[in-house]
């Protein structure tokens, strides 16, 4: 078991690089040792506000430095498939930024190559680590609930609707489904697993990706879940599991947040505080080193083959739907 400091390289450099870095900085044996973007001036930028030591003007580069043990992939959704294959070749382990990718396709070459390499490869579905959502899973399994008979999850947030935002391009692979949807798709798959039957609708927003998409999932227990994304309005944002002996009420689920079981006779069985310092976005980084020190090549808590899963109902909802990403940037 490998115990000593953990060195972070940073590749990307945009708001998620610095929310998981400034996240990070707070944990005593894990170090954001490097930077790469694709300008040294970026780099540098970067690495300044974040007092980051080492700066690399390419990815390439970065990758390929012998003082880092492991990269976190930040890059828009269409540059995984190559960023994380780049790092994977070069012998660094990978957390990859959420939507792991944009097709089964992709995600299957990158699951591929880090099997190959015999190299732990994460998706950064960074609220499956959370507190909250661990105490969540055992109190599922624990059967307290019953039989489990609807989920339902929501997740919007409002967007300037900005020509220019990364969140409105196509080429980026921009919208509220892969952005936004990628959340409650995966909570429901933590909780019912891979449905068998999907039905979706969408409306786009003005630049052509989806602005809103609503989808039913239905599974071979005769569980429903109801899942909605958008990026028109701030929504509550919360998520209820429903089974046939109780519920969980969770409020603001994404975030490090508050739950209450309650009976169906309406008493309350467990019911739990916010108590919780920071973004959250460590709890990724905690589990990936957990996995990394104890030869793990994937984590128990997202496993590679339901991260493919997860993908694959995207990548169904958006042919439902019509979301298309003509001339991505790859």
């Amino acid at each position: 078991m490998k115990t000593e400091e953990f060195r972070w390289g940073i590749l990307g450099t945009g708001l998620i690089a610095e929310q998981f870095s400034r996240d990070v900085q707070r944990l005593t044996d894990q170090k954001i040792q490097a930077v790469g973007s694709r300008t040294q001036v970026r780099a540098d930028e970067f690495g300044d506000k974040l007092g980051i030591p080492i700066r690399h003007p390419s990815y390439d580069s970065l990758v390929n430095d012998k003082n880092i043990d492991g990269i976190y992939v930040a890059t828009h959704h269409a540059m995984h498939r190559r960023d994380a294959i780049l790092a994977l070749n070069a012998g660094k382990p990978v957390l990859c930024e959420k939507p792991f990718a944009l097709s089964v396709e992709d995600t299957a070459a990158m699951i591929k190559v880090a099997r190959s390499k015999d190299l732990l490869l994460m998706e950064a579905m960074w609220t499956r680590y959370l507190p909250h959502m661990i105490r969540i899973r055992e109190i599922v399994a624990s059967g307290i609930l019953g039989e489990i008979v609807s989920l339902t999850a929501e997740h919007g947030q409002w967007f300037e609707p900005d020509p220019n935002s990364r969140f409105f391009k196509q080429e980026l692979g921009g919208g509220a489904l892969f952005d936004l949807g990628s959340y409650p798709i995966s909570f429901a798959s933590m909780v019912l697993g891979t449905p068998t039957k999907i039905t979706a609708v969408s409306d786009k927003a003005f630049s052509g990706v989806d602005g809103q998409t609503s989808i039913l999932l239905q599974y071979a227990s005769k569980a429903h879940a109801i899942l909605t994304t958008t990026a028109l309005a701030v929504t509550a944002n919360r998520a209820v599991i429903s089974g046939t002996k109780a519920r969980i009420e969770i409020d603001k689920w994404m975030w490090p947040t508050s739950f209450t079981v309650i009976s169906k006779a309406g008493e309350v069985l467990e019911s739990r505080e916010r108590n919780y310092e920071g973004h959250g976005l460590r709890e990724e980084a905690i589990e990936f080193v957990r996995c990394f020190r104890n030869g793990l090549k994937e984590s128990p808590q997202l496993p590679l083959d339901e991260t493919l899963s997860i993908v694959g109902t995207m990548q169904e909802i958006a042919r439902q739907t019509g979301i298309e990403f003509p001339n991505l940037i790859m």
